[in-house]
């Protein structure tokens, strides 16, 4: 493909109008290691666009000759465009069927700990969440209410893969959500709804998170919904020293993920 025909500009409206990613049920991915795990973890390849125009390398040629995907030949200059640096070409791009939001998609049991994230406004922070807890253990992530969008291109590159190794599902309101917490519940599984505040009465060291735990992580500058304040067990505060006054959203879900995989692995060597 060489001219910038109807094709091309749905994929570039994959990159930037969320309504269309939408109503397409999926998005476009770039990078290397997203196209990579994508694939390892068994998402839907609906297309693999390459560069006419480079001498592709061992994993892109890899990729086209294993990959079950249509495979588009796509000119240079189109490619940059849609790979989203201004310095580089991509060799290869990803078109990716959306899964279903599907709170079932999470697993559960006695060592589940999946993460809300309450109407972030940053695709940014969803993906930088997304990646801390995939490194922190935990067993998924749920994004709920009016939010910026999960499959927005700059979240799929701050997750840098792990949107694909990680269940993520949007969620309208808390009501389905804690509807889902009940069924867990009525399984036998003990969970526990801990929200960060900082007016929390416990530090976070000293909440359990060696039961089965959802984490609720609010808005980055209104902090937690009404309705979600009303549903904690339990609010925690994160302690501070400095002068700053608030965290990152993103950051403190880091900080809580990394106090729960601590105390998660000091509880088995127990």
């Amino acid at each position: 493909m060489t001219g910038r025909n109807a094709r091309f500009q749905q994929w570039e409206a994959l990159l930037g109008n969320r309504s269309k990613r939408r109503r397409r049920g999926e998005f476009l991915v770039q990078g290397v290691r997203s196209i990579t795990m994508a694939v390892e973890h068994g998402w839907q390849v609906r297309e693999l666009l390459y560069d006419t125009g480079a001498q592709l390398s061992g994993w892109a040629r890899g990729a086209l000759a294993t990959v079950r995907a249509e495979k588009i030949a796509v000119a240079r200059e189109l490619m940059h465009e849609l790979g989203g640096k201004a310095s580089t070409v991509p060799e290869l791009l990803a078109v990716v069927a959306m899964p279903e939001d599907d709170l079932r998609r999470i697993p559960v049991g006695s060592t589940m700990l999946t993460v809300v994230f309450d109407r972030p406004t940053s695709p940014g922070n969803i993906g930088t969440l997304v990646r801390s807890a995939d490194a922190f253990g935990a067993s998924g992530v749920i994004v709920t209410g009016h939010a910026a969008d999960v499959y927005d291109p700059k979240a799929v590159r701050a997750s840098t893969g792990s949107l694909f190794a990680l269940p993520v599902v949007r969620v309208p309101s808390p009501q389905a959500v804690l509807s889902w917490v009940a069924d867990v519940r009525a399984t036998g599984v003990g969970m526990g709804i801990m929200g960060t505040d900082e007016h929390g009465s416990l530090d976070i060291a000293e909440y359990d998170f060696t039961q089965p735990t959802l984490t609720l992580i609010g808005n980055e500058t209104t902090g937690l919904s009404s309705g979600w304040h009303e549903a904690c067990d339990q609010l925690v505060r994160i302690p501070m020293s400095g002068s700053a006054s608030s965290l990152n959203a993103a950051t403190a879900a880091a900080v809580v993920l990394y106090e729960s995989a601590r105390q998660r692995a000091a509880a088995t060597r127990r």
